[in-house]
């Protein structure tokens, strides 16, 4: 929202300067995103009125001008603009000006000819970054004007970024409002008299769906002068605010839309068929807006129509077909009150976002309609002539939204704030903002007005005392707080402990979007049943996850875009699905390796990451929880057939996979090597296994190692776990397989596996002949479970 500080001061004009105006808008809530003069700095310019030109006889381009400045004697002035001519009142800098960029005029001479000073365009004094000539002033401007004080140029645009629930502020005289009540000054609303009606003419209005448009009013102005042009301080404050000057009735509905914060429309009047309807669009009717884009509408979406056709988009945009243009002679103006929820989203689902569908959106005073349609009228009849016909309404008031009173608790306003108000101060305050006060026997009842739509709360009203009050003024106390430490569970892992171990290992924390392009899902877990959002903010966002590897593959990818070579990333987030019918959400710790096992250095040769590094990052974590693992051969859609792994506990419970990338996915999302990834359920990792003491054996462990043949499909965790399950009697500590041979002396199909055993008594030193005893049971055990042979 831009608005002006002159435009500003017209309805309040408290004794500060802009800073202190700032900063109190800024601390009320109302962010303050710049403060811009709406000119640049120049002097000596005037308005001035061109009585003659003539050809200059050196030069086909120029002109030699003879120029009334106020002064007893024209001036001689040489000017190249194509739009110079007789009767011209136009801007000139005189000698001794300077302009923008400190760029000083002086006497001259062009091509032989004498100029006294120069013509300007709006691009010379810092107005426009673009002209085509002079900047032509109207008939009426005063010669010899200071052009500052006759544009008001000595003026800021003050642009607010305004949260969601401050729609009041979306007007002039809704910050008005707030600027007076925080420098306790009386607040001047727009004022003007009502228009009298010329003719009874009229449209029928019909309202098929009055809990979606519960006001819509209509007035049929007819015979404007078509040839009227908009005054110029009408398309100065609007071109302040951002808005471009088009044509006397469409800039009138800007300005009401600034000036009070009621979006309005305008029809071509000859191009209705009445009566006018609002109603439910219908499927694959079809509106041709103002902007020339074509637009096939649903069957919900709120529409203004006639007899024929639609003709506008509710709160939204007006159609094509019925604007208003040069030759328009009879216009119906319509004003309503859409409600929030018809038009919310309805913008976004066409591709749109304007001026009216942001105050819609977010509420608009519903009290409003007759006092804008008042306003425009009599700014439209004002500008461009006419005359003014009844006002058609369509009112529903049960379909109105209700302002329900408030209570506020004096004991609560000094327990929240740590002030005390009195009654008159108190009165005066909420006064200021619009609302209904009335005392009860606790405290007092309040009633918001019809533009405030935020205030439903006791927490509300202190909210509004707090920041009229001012934040800086509330009384500034230490805390004092009496509780009882909560006792941290041990057989709980905080998630903080597995983030800092992955950052140890190298990966950096992501934190992606809980919605997802629907292609990448489909591609990651085509089989998981994903939840569709019913508005997304975009078509690349529009379901939820079912799998953190979407938003971490999408960061990685723009990081690889920008010359990262290694990529390691992980998230602790929510995935989201359906079980039973029911959405449910699954807490998750993802990860994602890319690129060389470490930064590049001169003691290690590079190698890009494989399966076995990332597998070496889960069991890293699995192991903080004190938990052993099974890694189990696997297949996933989205994982290389021969490099998945399904991890499970040791009673089998799933509790994540991790393997590589498929190769397809992998060329298809734009990687050039492999992606390794893995997926873990926090609740299963987090449940950890409570460290226990184990006595530690005073006599010497040994070692044996032995190598063995076995079958290609034997895994090495099902060796370890054969060999703790069934043999050495508990003096068996440790397995661990050092060596995998495959070539001569081993047949296909067939592996040579290389393993150590430590072995330790805890009450004996174990003697030759105990230690060949568990080695030989070992390899019986082996060769009846595994097939395996010790090998020569």
């Amino acid at each position: 929202m831009q608005v002006t500080e002159i435009w500003l001061r017209e309805r309040v004009n408290p004794a500060v300067d802009i800073q202190t105006l700032v900063a109190q808008l800024t601390m009320a809530g109302l962010e303050v995103d710049t403060v811009q003069p709406v000119a640049a700095e120049f002097s000596g310019v005037v308005v001035a009125e061109v009585l003659s030109t003539v050809q200059h006889p050196n030069a086909d381009k120029l002109r030699v001008c003879q120029v009334n400045t106020g002064a007893e004697q024209p001036l001689q002035i040489v000017c190249g603009a194509s739009n110079v001519r007789p009767g011209l009142k136009v801007p000139a800098a005189l000698i001794g000006a300077v302009l923008p960029g400190d760029f000083r005029i002086k006497e001259s001479k062009l091509r032989g000819e004498l100029s006294f000073g120069m013509l300007c365009s709006e691009k010379e004094l810092g107005l426009a970054t673009t002209s085509d000539g002079l900047m032509e002033l109207p008939a009426d401007a005063p010669v010899g004007a200071n052009i500052r004080d006759y544009l008001l140029l000595d003026d800021h645009v003050i642009e607010l970024g305004l949260t969601p629930n401050r729609a009041d502020c979306l007007s002039v005289e809704g910050v008005a409002r707030e600027v007076a009540v925080l420098n306790k000054q009386p607040f001047q609303p727009v004022s003007f008299e009502t228009v009298a009606v010329s003719h009874q003419d009229n449209l029928e209005i019909q309202v098929a769906d009055p809990a979606a448009c519960p006001v819509y009013l209509g007035r049929l102005i007819k015979n404007i002068d078509p040839q009227a042009v908009t005054p110029l301080w009408m398309q100065e404050r609007l071109r302040r605010c951002g808005i471009r000057s088009l044509s006397p009735v469409v800039d009138v509905t800007n300005y009401v839309l600034l000036e009070l914060g009621q979006p309005l429309h305008a029809f071509d009047a000859g191009k209705l068929a009445a009566p006018i309807v609002v109603r439910r669009s219908r499927i694959e009717e079809a509106l041709t807006l103002l902007n020339d884009q074509t637009i096939a509408l649903d069957g919900d979406t709120l529409i203004i129509a006639d007899q024929q056709q639609p003709l506008a988009l509710a709160g939204v945009m007006g159609g094509k077909h019925s604007a208003v243009y040069g030759e328009t002679r009879d216009i119906f103006l319509e004003c309503a009150f859409f409600t929030p929820l018809c038009v919310a989203g309805k913008a976004r689902q066409y591709g749109l976002h304007t001026d009216s569908s942001h105050r819609f959106e977010r509420g608009v005073d519903f009290t409003l309609q007759h006092r804008a349609m008042e306003r425009a009228t009599q700014l439209i009849l004002a500008i461009a002539g006419g005359s003014a016909g009844p006002v058609s309404e369509a009112v529903s008031r049960p379909a109105l939204p209700v302002r329900t009173p408030v209570a506020l608790q004096t004991q609560r306003i000094e327990k929240m704030l740590g002030i005390s108000l009195d009654n008159a101060d108190l009165t005066a305050l909420f006064a200021g903002l619009g609302m209904q006060i009335s005392a009860t026997a606790d405290g007092w009842e309040i009633t918001p007005p019809g533009f405030r739509f935020d205030i439903a709360i006791e927490e509300d009203l202190l909210e509004e005392i707090a920041r009229i009050y001012g934040y800086n003024n509330l009384p500034s106390n230490s805390l004092l707080m009496r509780s009882e430490l909560a006792q941290a569970p041990e057989a709980t892992l905080p998630i903080d402990r597995l983030q800092d171990l992955l950052v140890d290992r190298s990966y950096q924390e992501a934190i992606t979007y809980s919605f997802v392009d629907e292609v990448m899902q489909n591609a990651l877990a085509p089989d998981d049943e994903f939840i569709r959002i019913s508005n997304p903010i975009s078509s690349e966002l529009s379901i939820m996850r079912t799998t953190l590897w979407c938003g971490l593959l999408n960061a990685a990818i723009y990081n690889i875009n920008r010359q990262q070579p290694r990529v390691r990333l992980f998230e602790a987030g929510l995935r989201f699905y359906r079980e039973n019918g029911r959405i449910q959400q699954r807490k998750t710790l993802s990860g994602l390796a890319y690129g060389s096992l470490y930064p590049e250095q001169w003691a290690e040769k590079a190698r890009n990451v494989d399966f076995f590094d990332i597998k070496a990052d889960v069991e890293t974590l699995l192991a903080a929880s004190g938990r052993s693992a099974v890694f189990q051969a696997a297949r996933h859609p989205a994982l290389h057939p021969g490099q998945t792994a399904q991890i499970r506990t040791a009673d089998g419970k799933n509790i994540g996979l991790l393997g590589m990338l498929h190769p397809t996915l992998e060329k298809q999302f734009g990687f050039d090597s492999p992606v390794f990834l893995f997926e873990l359920n926090q609740e299963a990792i987090l449940d950890r296994q409570t460290p226990k003491f184990v006595t530690l054996s005073k006599f010497p462990s040994v070692r044996r190692d032995l190598a063995l043949i076995f079958e290609e499909t034997v895994a090495a965790s099902d060796i370890i776990d054969c060999i703790h399950a069934h043999a050495g009697s508990g003096v068996i500590h440790e397995v661990q397989i050092f060596d995998i041979y495959r070539g001569p002396g081993v047949a296909a199909g067939y592996k040579s596996i290389a393993l150590s055993m430590i072995l330790q008594d805890y009450n004996q030193t174990l003697t030759e002949s105990q230690i060949d005893a568990i080695v030989n049971e070992v390899l019986v055990v082996l060769r009846l479970k595994l097939n395996a042979e010790l090998r020569e």
